[in-house]
């Protein structure tokens, strides 16, 4: 309950100079408001009473007028402690920074045109090409690589896509992934296809550079009209974006400028941001100024990769048998290496190859001609392995007694061979297809004239239903681009390799790029490490599954009763981890025959060429 005014005339005074004091100090007596009225107030300030009786002398009022003015002080007193309580329980507001994202400009810097050289394990990725609009299970290269760029801001073309890879097929699945390579002068080397590796395949773009911003001259500033505005005619140079090429590297540029010490360390930064089976072997500066990886690639080089024996041999009598039970010197499993050099020889040349290929009508190719400049079938020099059980007589290459090298052991267990071929250019899948037949050579299933056979397009025009080799043992090893393509097969172009002395002072890591953390050969020392391991711990168990029981099953040849099989389904090797049961082996040119180049191309025309024909004028003329 409110007290009761005061009404002596001492009281008054008393009071009235209180509420002067709260007046001029109004937070003394907020925590006592509601007894400031009485003579005893906590916070009666001597001082401000004080000070109003200087001021005006209120002896003489009356007591009528001092009870108005005390309540008018009153009044501004409790208007004074709403305020002063709304301050003071209100929220202090922040001052909230506006945090704009940090867009990147690439007008800020200069670029450059260069070439790379990488190297990648296939068998993770759904081939290097990326198709728009196209939804794989797995990521392309390309499209891996393309990420790796854009997130180093290395290239910086227009796209709402991401710059994480997503290996998940459920959000692959979700919508197709598009990337482009708009103002990326890109071009690439080989296509290869899902599986396949490559060591040496190039790629050339236009990339950030460390180069200066060329300062041109400040000449006197003229007023150029564009769109009905005036600007200055050197802002409007200003913001193209400066791009550097071949010729211009000595010109326009700071003279403390190097273009190779200086520059961003281009093999650094990617390698930091790929998955580790695919790696940035070096980089050229300074490609020709037409530079195109596809049409400057002077010679391909291939290298396909096998084991011999191909699959494991079958042990016992049976093993020296062809499927229809005739013997032979060759033991089931086992390539004959001297018969595929033979066959390979026959491929050098300028040749038709459509009959070592896979046409896609879509492209509508008329001439299938290709120029192989080396063949080679060679073994692969590596360390023995430690599989040891092919030391045993039931599993030599040759174990009949009039062989003249029946008495011959392998030492070292199975030998990889590789399958080397150069060419200016190759067909669809046609390694694939020259390594099939190959393997039927090797096999004794074929003999090497079938090579002439096949490039006989006179009298072969169509090409005979056999499978082609399996993806994953083939290699694109290398890509030359040489100065002069008619006169040289070696390499023009100035390779900077990971390590090289004059790669290391643009580098900002501790080591050199090459050995050490982070390095490119410690990256593949680890993947190496793991599968040789895999392979050893394979190789040790099959020892030890060879060796245990009575060994009584060399004999047999895997069949219960051998005795009593005449016939048994021919195996095939095709590059795959194990041989594929054909049945009855039918010769290459007894197999049924594709329609010929003519005919595939004109049905492709008439049927789903004519239909995308008609859609694209449709676009056009709803674009019209």
């Amino acid at each position: 309950m409110r007290p009761s005014l005061p009404r002596t005339p001492v009281q008054l005074f008393l009071v009235f100079g209180d509420l002067k004091g709260a007046l001029t100090s109004p937070e003394l007596c907020l925590r006592q408001r509601s007894n400031c009225y009485s003579t005893t107030c906590a916070v009666r300030s001597p001082r401000s009473a004080m000070s109003a009786q200087k001021t005006t002398d209120y002896t003489s009022w009356t007591t009528t007028d001092l009870i108005a003015r005390v309540g008018d002080l009153e009044r501004q007193l409790r208007q004074q402690n709403v305020q002063i309580l709304a301050r003071s329980t209100s929220p202090k507001r922040r001052r909230i920074r506006s945090q704009r994202a940090n867009v990147f400009d690439a007008t800020k810097y200069s670029t450059r045109h260069i070439a790379l050289k990488i190297a990648y394990l296939g068998q993770k990725y759904n081939g290097y090409e990326h198709a728009n609009n196209n939804i794989t299970p797995l990521p392309t290269i390309e499209e891996v690589l393309w990420k790796a760029l854009r997130k180093a801001r290395l290239i910086s073309p227009t796209s709402d896509e991401g710059t994480e890879v997503v290996w998940s097929y459920a959000e692959r699945s979700r919508r197709p992934l598009n990337i482009n390579w708009d103002g990326c002068q890109y071009s690439k080397g080989g296509r290869t296809d899902k599986g396949v590796s490559a060591f040496g395949q190039v790629i050339g773009i236009r990339v950030r550079s460390n180069r200066p911003m060329i300062q041109r001259p400040r000449a006197a500033s003229t007023r150029v009209e564009i769109d009905d505005e005036t600007v200055n005619s050197d802002l409007v140079a200003s913001s193209e974006l400066p791009a550097i090429g071949v010729d211009d590297l000595g010109h326009d540029v700071k003279p403390s400028f190097d273009p190779i010490k200086d520059e961003l360390p281009y093999i650094s930064i990617l390698n930091s941001l790929l998955p580790s089976d695919i790696r940035v072997l070096a980089w050229c500066p300074e490609p020709p100024d037409d530079f195109d990886a596809r049409f400057s690639c002077g010679e391909r080089q291939y290298k396909y990769f096998f084991t011999n024996p191909a699959f494991l041999p079958t042990p016992g009598p049976i093993g020296l048998k062809d499927a229809s039970g005739r013997e032979t010197d060759l033991r089931e499993g086992w390539l004959d290496v001297d018969a595929m050099r033979t066959a390979a020889k026959k491929l050098i040349g300028l040749h038709d190859f459509r009959n070592f290929c896979r046409v896609d009508a879509s492209k509508q190719l008329t001439t299938f001609e290709r120029r192989i400049t080396h063949v080679e079938v060679e073994e692969v020099k590596q360390q023995s392995g430690p599989v040891a059980f092919f030391e045993q007589q039931q599993l030599a290459k040759h174990t009949h007694p009039t062989h003249p090298k029946s008495g011959a052991l392998p030492t070292s267990g199975p030998k990889v061979y590789s399958f080397t071929v150069h060419g200016s250019a190759f067909l669809w899948h046609q390694v694939r297809h020259m390594v099939a037949v190959l393997f039927l050579v090797g096999q004794r299933l074929e003999s090497p004239s079938l090579v002439d056979e096949l490039l006989d397009i006179e009298n072969n025009r169509s090409r005979p239903t056999y499978d082609m080799a399996s993806d994953a043992p083939l290699v694109l090893w290398d890509c030359i681009f040489p100065i002069d393509k008619a006169q040289s097969h070696d390499d023009g172009l100035e390779w900077i390799y990971a390590g090289d002395a004059r790669n290391l002072e643009g580098l900002t890591t501790k080591g050199d790029g090459k050995f050490g953390l982070g390095g490119i050969v410690d990256e593949v020392w680890s993947n190496w490490r793991k599968h040789k391991i895999d392979e050893t711990l394979a190789s040790v168990l099959l020892d030890l599954v060879v060796d245990q029981g009575d060994q009584s099953a060399f004999q047999r040849g895997g069949f219960r009763d051998p005795e009593t099989r005449t016939y048994r389904s021919q195996k095939l090797f095709d590059g795959s981890e194990t041989a594929r049961m054909a049945g009855k082996y039918v010769p290459v040119m007894e197999k049924p025959k594709m329609e010929t180049i003519d005919i595939q191309n004109a049905r492709y025309r008439t049927g789903k060429g004519s239909r995308q024909d008609t859609r694209r004028a449709q676009e056009l003329n709803n674009d019209d």
